[in-house]
């Protein structure tokens, strides 16, 4: 396979009016995949197939076309705007561990299917590969165009037979190949690292939201500067010591290695969890292991030692990796004779991208946060040059050191991982009749979410005898905003001020007038209630975020928080404005301009939902972001639908875990929207994503010592859009389950 230019993210500057040049289009992806599925009898299974997705059109096949020119797709179909895709983590497939991804129909969930891939590199790259689809199918509908072509038949279901569909290539000059060989998942081999160069990286450590956090540099060891946090946690309890470094290997590469348990691995750079053997696997994100540790190099006993802790792992919408640990307990493995049970200390991992010049390799920036007790800690200060390096914190401190000596030793690691762009002429070779639709019923067909042909009963059958089809782009940077402007793109510029409607006098909003199931707390020790955040509290794009990535300081909330309500019911709450005690239903909210309703639906036994109201004393100006954004398409909508969290209090863990930067979450779960009336509401289904799911259930266990804040706000994102403002802003403090009230 030949190296070539990677596509970048300057392909997004070209796409701000929502076009697509003929060299774009020419693209796609393609790479060995598991496909995983259940058959007509409800056998599960595991085929290693060659997965290629050209624009919106993706086909499987069992040999690489390219390698065999007369191999036959065995499955094929198209994705639309309403496909949803969702990393599920590690996954155990014929005694290896790859990294799955599912796909669903948000709009008819029957409609799925997943696959796997050998490196957590390659399965990030396919989910930008499919996301982009995923645009390229909402430019269609938004202009108009192709959309009314292709059969409803063709949309993901693998759970019956596949009526056989057309299909048609064209154009296809440069191909995106993701990942190696098949060995890659058959062997499973420990070569984690890549063979191109890559300039892509992300944005830096700071968040959307200001954070408290001080921390002091107390010591530097072979390059890793450790700190400790500048001022005690209010709790007086616990101590945060982190130690930072920088890697030379991509986020990928090194998130893998961090969480193998290949011991021989481990050995070259963990002096302390380096014997590691896997208890239980929840799920693709959370497992529990075991470790022991000959303590002869550390502490001053000479009993061996034991642990058991669990590691919570999850990856955000800017790339970044977060590793939780935490101590527990585990019936499978009891004390055992001979050694001792210790607590290994708390502790996270982040790997994040660092925005650097173009070089060879990828650089991240790896960091080890753990917790200490205060009066640990404190001993350990008074005898610091003696006692410091033997103690347990010293050597997880002293992981990211071993780690970067380890990609050091090992500069086959530090590459980035498999994706190169190489020029095809297996289509140039293709008979000119294969190149268009087959028939005209094709124009009466319409288009939807991804799909593939075949029968599950017969998934080693190549009877297909079908041409691929059309070839689309595909970039790796998402440009929602720009397919989103193509139909919506506003006559003239909006100014900061222009979102109402001032031609009209402003209503009178008397908080006397609007109640909700969570009362309004009057002070800061209040608790299991809903206040102000205090100022400055967010970060929103300036005037010139566009040329310089700036961001300023939000200022004062457009919409005025009402109410809020929290509720429980035994299944998950939406359409909460239909009902009739709800505000909206009320007098007084039936006389306001404009009423946004934020429902965050949060998965647990019972379902909850925090309903937020926010209210207009105007009426919303139609050109403005905001009025396109309530009259808009639910495309339209996801991509643009902000929020920023921030919890200004609450145990250190949940607070790195929730992180402080703003999240598109129609990208991240499903949204649903309601638009009646003199309202929009958002239905945010946060047990949508497996990650969410676990996030929040993260926070659920310390609700009752959380004062956390949340901005919400419509991204910008062309210059007549900026500077952005914050929509509506809320502080929970201290949220008590018990006090939700039950929905009828």
């Amino acid at each position: 396979m030949s190296s070539g230019t990677q596509a970048s993210d300057d392909l997004v500057s070209k796409d701000a009016a929502g076009a697509a040049s003929p060299s774009d289009r020419e693209l796609q992806y393609s790479g060995w995949v598991y496909h995983l599925g259940v058959n007509s009898i409800g056998h599960e299974f595991f085929h290693l197939r060659f997965l290629c997705l050209r624009g919106n059109w993706v086909v499987m096949y069992k040999r690489d076309p390219h390698d065999d020119p007369g191999t036959r797709p065995i499955r094929k179909g198209f994705v639309s705007h309403s496909l949803m895709v969702e990393e599920l983590g590690r996954k155990e497939i014929n005694s290896g561990e790859f990294y799955a991804i599912r796909f669903y129909n948000r709009l008819d969930e029957t409609k799925k299917g997943e696959i796997a891939c050998a490196t957590a590199g390659e399965a990030r790259k396919w989910m930008e590969a499919f996301d982009q689809a995923k645009q390229l199918a909402a430019n269609d509908i938004l202009k108009a165009s192709n959309w009314h072509k292709l059969s409803i038949d063709s949309e993901l279901n693998f759970e019956g037979h596949r009526p056989r569909m057309r299909q048609y290539a064209r154009d296809l000059k440069r191909l995106i190949r993701i990942g190696k060989g098949p060995e890659m998942l058959l062997q499973k081999t420990s070569e984690l690292g890549s063979r191109l160069k890559t300039d892509r990286y992300l944005e830096g450590e700071v968040g959307d939201a200001l954070e408290a956090h001080e921390w002091r540099c107390i010591r530097t060891i072979n390059g890793i500067r450790i700190f400790e946090e500048a001022t005690s946690l209010k709790s007086g309890k616990d101590f945060l010591l982190k130690s930072v470094g920088v890697i030379d290997a991509n986020v990928d590469t090194v998130f893998e290695v961090v969480l193998s348990l290949d011991r021989h691995k481990r050995h070259e750079w963990d002096m302390l969890t380096g014997d590691l053997e896997l208890l239980e696997s929840v799920d693709g994100h959370y497992d529990v292991v075991y470790g022991i540790y000959d303590p002869k190099h550390l502490a001053w006993s000479s009993s061996r030692k034991d642990f058991v802790f669990s590691r919570q792992w999850f990856r955000g919408q800017d790339g970044e990796y977060t590793i939780l640990q935490f101590p527990v307990v585990h019936k499978k493995q009891p004390p055992r004779p001979g050694y001792e049970r210790i607590k290994v200390n708390p502790s996270i991992w982040e790997i994040r991208r660092l925005k650097t010049a173009y070089s060879a390799t990828s650089k991240c920036h790896v960091t080890r946060i753990l917790e200490v007790h205060s009066t640990i800690w404190d001993r350990l200060k008074k005898r610091y040059t003696t006692n410091f390096e033997k103690t347990i914190p010293y050597a997880l401190l002293c992981q990211v050191g071993g780690l970067r000596e380890y990609f050091s030793a090992n500069p086959s690691l530090a590459l980035d991982s498999p994706s190169a762009v190489e020029h095809s002429n297996f289509f140039d070779a293709a008979p000119t009749a294969s190149l268009e639709p087959e028939d005209s019923e094709l124009n009466d067909e319409f288009h939807d979410a991804i799909a593939f042909d075949g029968s599950v009963g017969d998934e080693d059958s190549d009877s297909d005898d079908e041409e691929p089809p059309q070839s689309g782009k595909v970039k790796l940077k998402n440009v929602s905003w720009a397919i989103a402007s193509l139909a919506l793109k506003k006559s003239a510029a909006t100014g900061e001020n222009n979102e109402l409607d001032t031609t009209y006098p402003p209503a009178t909003i008397s908080p006397s007038q609007f109640h909700g199931s969570l009362h309004q707390g009057k002070g800061e020790s209040d608790t299991n209630c809903w206040t102000k955040p205090s100022e400055p509290g967010f970060m929103i794009r300036g005037r010139t975020y566009l040329k310089d990535c700036s961001k300023v300081p939000g200022g004062d909330p457009l919409l005025k928080l009402l109410a809020v309500d929290w509720l429980s019911a035994e299944t998950c709450m939406d359409k909460i404005a239909h009902h009739p005690n709800c505000l909206v239903q009320s007098e007084s909210g039936k006389k306001l301009p404009f009423i946004l309703v934020i429902n965050l639906e949060i998965p647990a036994k019972p379902y909850y939902s925090l309903v937020l109201y926010y209210g207009a004393d105007r009426p919303i100006n139609k050109q403005s972001l905001l009025g396109r954004f309530i009259e808009g398409s639910d495309v339209f909508r996801d991509s643009r639908f902000k929020l920023i969290p921030s919890i200004v209090e609450g145990y250190w863990m949940v607070k790195r875990a929730v992180g402080t930067k703003a999240c598109l979450l129609g990208k991240a779960v499903t949204c649903r929207y309601l638009r009646e009336d003199n309202f929009l509401e958002i239905d945010v289904d946060i047990g949508s994503s497996s990650v969410a799911r676990h996030i929040i259930g993260l926070v659920l266990g310390y609700t009752t010592g959380i004062v956390v804040d949340l901005a919400i706000l419509i991204e910008a994102k062309e210059e007549n859009e900026l500077p952005e403002y914050i929509l509506g802003t809320v502080r929970l403090n201290r949220l008590r389950l018990d006090s939700a009230v039950p929905y009828p």
